[in-house]
């Protein structure tokens, strides 16, 4: 072979590997993509720059004796039962602001639930009760709003509640406050004011719940993981809401939060 020959080869063959390599990081990137974008429900954390990433959302239901009761149940011989809402039912709700909420569609009897919101920073299964604020990450001030006639329409009919309850902007709630700094919330006062006069009026030491056994309840049933929030149940006196309504929001330990009913 002569030198022409073996210098071709060489160049030829040297042009071919440095295609391969060239085409290599778009081979390894070719692949199927979303057919659009889908954004990511996020919640912001005080002091943080960072902000906390939904999963799923729980909740719990009847975890207040009274509320039990005014809702027509015995919480002496209920189990705990939970449901859900979509990550984009959250509406957050800066400190210090009274943010617009829209009076949703279909309903005519809007209903207020104040409540403490759990955020978990780890999960699993079968969660030990002794170890379950141990996935905690931080807590929120919450609103679970409910389209209660819906809500008691399906539950006559024997039907799933996600209408009455798993709707736009029906899991409303401030900003996340890392456990590292508030500690974990076993008591302190918790109500609800509408227009100034207080409805709800009650004590985190009256849930029949405690939020460390909703974990533990929960981790039963479904692997939990960070990312995951839960509503930790409403005290009696839920009640309607119209066009102009004002609710405020308190729990002992976090800021005030607020919305007007629009």
């Amino acid at each position: 072979m002569n030198s022409l020959d073996r210098r071709t080869i060489l160049t030829t063959g040297a042009l071919a590997l440095a295609g391969a390599a060239a085409s290599a990081p778009a081979a390894a990137q070719a692949g199927p993509k979303s057919m659009f974008p889908v954004p990511a429900t996020t919640i912001p954390i005080v002091g943080e720059t960072d902000v906390y990433q939904v999963r799923r959302i729980y909740c719990i239901g009847r975890n207040y004796a009274a509320h039990a009761r005014e809702m027509g149940s015995d919480p002496t011989r209920e189990p705990p039962f939970f449901f859900q809402k979509p990550t984009d039912a959250i509406q957050n709700v800066a400190i210090g602001s009274i943010a617009d909420h829209p009076y949703p569609s279909l309903t005519k009897n809007y209903h207020y639930e104040v409540e403490l919101v759990a955020a978990l920073k780890s999960g699993g299964t079968n969660i030990p009760a002794e170890k379950a604020l141990d996935h905690v990450y931080g807590y929120a001030l919450g609103l679970d709003m409910t389209r209660r006639d819906l809500q008691r329409a399906l539950g006559d009919e024997k039907k799933p509640w996600e209408i009455g309850k798993s709707f736009d902007r029906s899991a409303v709630l401030g900003p996340i406050h890392p456990a590292a700094k508030t500690g974990h919330f076993t008591k302190g006062a918790i109500s609800l004011a509408l227009n100034g006069t207080v409805k709800q009026n009650s004590n985190l030491q009256n849930m029949i719940w405690s939020v460390a056994e909703q974990i533990a309840k929960l981790s039963d049933a479904f692997e939990l993981k960070a990312g995951d929030i839960i509503y930790s149940g409403t005290p009696e006196n839920v009640g309607p809401v119209v066009k102009g309504d004002v609710l405020l929001c308190k729990l002992e330990g976090l800021p005030d939060m607020s919305i007007k009913i629009v």
